[in-house]
């Protein structure tokens, strides 16, 4: 798992690197006045931890992978799970069960003060809104709430582009 963690951290400051010289080549050598947006990781807050929850899928293989990463406020490594799933589920249902099995982990463990971070904005979107939804999402979701509910009292849901969520893509991958 170690090896794992540094390799994705590794991808990470590669593919940061990868695009910032794309982005000074933009700068400087394009006629554009147009600035590419960067969007990197972000420190949570003092005495709090950010879990990263990313999906990836196999149509090879037939499955959907969950990758799962908690960082402190430092910025240092805390855990990281991949969880698979023996099956093609779509984006929507997979990033919430993505969310699901990283409340449940985390809540296994009694952590509070978490920063759950999903790059599907109909996730993070879905989990604060009051909407009832009968559907296999609207259910995971519905359960997501129950376990906040019920094991958390300081924590947040929040959307984050891709590009700042790549090391728990990595896991998941």
């Amino acid at each position: 798992m170690v090896v794992d963690w540094q390799l994705a951290s590794t991808y990470v400051v590669l593919a940061s690197t990868a695009h910032h010289q794309l982005s000074s080549t933009l700068a400087f050598g394009a006629s554009t006045s147009a600035q590419p947006t960067t969007h990197t990781w972000q420190h949570p807050t003092l005495r709090r931890y950010k879990c990263k929850i990313d999906a990836a899928f196999s149509s090879q293989f037939n499955r959907t992978s969950i990758g799962i990463c908690v960082r402190d406020s430092d910025s240092t490594f805390f855990f990281a799970k991949t969880v698979i799933y023996p099956c093609m589920v779509s984006i929507d249902v997979a990033e919430a069960l993505g969310l699901h099995s990283a409340l449940q982990w985390l809540s296994d463990m009694q952590m509070d003060g978490v920063d759950f971070e999903t790059n599907l904005k109909l996730t993070s979107d879905a989990f604060l809104s009051t909407r009832n939804d009968t559907s296999e999402f609207g259910s995971i979701i519905s359960s997501c709430r129950l376990l906040f509910s019920s094991f958390f009292s300081n924590f947040r849901v929040e959307f984050v582009r891709r590009q700042a969520n790549a090391v728990a893509h990595a896991f998941a991958r």
